[in-house]
């Protein structure tokens, strides 16, 4: 257990009629487009836990370095299912924190349109959460404890009392994040059941940046220059708290690698590099988008290399996310139709050819 002692005022609100449409409208998307996990998903699908995503060699951390030569096919196995149980625990672990944050922008945002959305974001979280959770322990059979990088995150959106600060630090940094390794993963693996899973979580997961973005823009247009300094100096921390995140040095010294050489290791992996790059290709423009975009904020994008980013089309990203989604369900359920209707007319076929006896 990991009890956060939280702050803030519950916010009530008396008027009921009404509301901003876009976020009314995202509200009965939100409904419209509610799913079952257990239903949705093939979890009859097989998965090798030694090589849940069909991830090359190249791709390791250790793959060119002194170690390599040394591990044996078996040793290698195992290090891609902990480098995916790794992976796929933070996936879980973020998922719970966002259904925790979710549920707190229902308690504390004064607008009821924006509690009316949080409410089906926090199921929305709750599914994730079991999806992720399902995969690890049915299909890896392994789950790693959540990184320091992103439980501090998580605590420090939570202690926060202003009621903007759940936004920010989950639906625009952790979420944003998440978005683009969940897309590289999902655009990568050949593997179809991680495959489903990543998709259908992020044709949920782009409504939601979408509701952050809204509610931000629109709040953050009325704070002070001191204000917004302070939000950017959270996303700031925030940014080099996630980019550090993603070495996945708790895996190495499982190994029996020291950290300090695990750490090491970890920056001169050119793949990691081009990872680390790819994964604020949702945060970067989405914090530009709200109103975050003073002078030190840019230097910290100029710093971590990713300043260009904000030009990135979010919008055009999103909507791919939901056609994903949409045209895998039709892909699948087409072929299930077919086989289904092969499967009758061989029924048919057998009983004309036993009357014909």
């Amino acid at each position: 257990m990991w009890p956060v002692e939280a702050s803030g005022a519950a916010r009530f609100t008396w008027e009921y009629d009404g509301g901003r449409d876009r976020l009314l409208a995202l509200y009965q998307k939100g409904k419209d487009k509610q799913w079952d996990g257990a239903r949705r998903i093939d979890w009859d699908l097989e998965v090798d836990p030694y090589d849940p995503l069909g991830t090359p060699d190249e791709m390791t951390v250790l793959y060119g370095s002194t170690y390599w030569p040394k591990l044996t096919d078996k040793d290698k196995a195992e290090l891609r299912r902990h480098y995916t149980s790794w992976q796929f625990s933070q996936f879980l672990h973020g998922e719970q924190g966002a259904m925790i944050c979710a549920a707190r922008i229902v308690e504390s945002v004064p607008d009821l349109d924006a509690k009316f959305y949080s409410a089906t974001q926090t199921m929305d979280e709750a599914r994730h959460a079991e999806i992720y959770g399902r995969f690890l322990h049915e299909k890896i059979g392994m789950l790693y404890p959540i990184n320091d990088d992103l439980q501090s995150l998580l605590g420090d959106t939570l202690r926060d009392s202003r009621w903007d600060m759940p936004y920010l630090g989950m639906q625009v940094l952790i979420e944003g994040l998440a978005l683009a390794a969940f897309g590289l993963i999902r655009d990568t693996t050949p593997k179809p059941l991680p495959k489903q899973i990543l998709a259908y979580v992020m044709q949920d997961e782009a409504r939601h940046v979408a509701f952050g973005r809204m509610a931000l823009r629109d709040y953050y247009k009325q704070l002070t220059d001191a204000e917004l300094r302070e939000r950017e100096e959270f996303v700031i921390e925030g940014c080099y708290l996630m980019r550090d995140r993603l070495s996945g040095v708790e895996v190495l010294e499982n190994f029996g690698i020291a950290r300090k050489e695990a750490q090491e290791l970890s920056e001169q992996n050119e793949f990691l590099h081009l990872f680390r790059k790819l994964l604020f290709s949702r945060i970067v423009p989405c914090v530009k988008d709200i109103g975050l975009w003073g002078p030190r904020l840019q230097r910290a994008y100029l710093d971590l290399g990713v300043f260009e980013l904000g030009d990135s089309n979010l919008d055009l990203l999103m909507t791919q996310d939901e056609e994903i989604a949409e045209a895998l369900d039709r892909e699948r359920f087409a072929a299930e139709e077919a086989q289904r209707v092969a499967e009758v007319a061989e029924a048919i076929a057998e009983g004309e050819s036993g009357e014909s006896a």
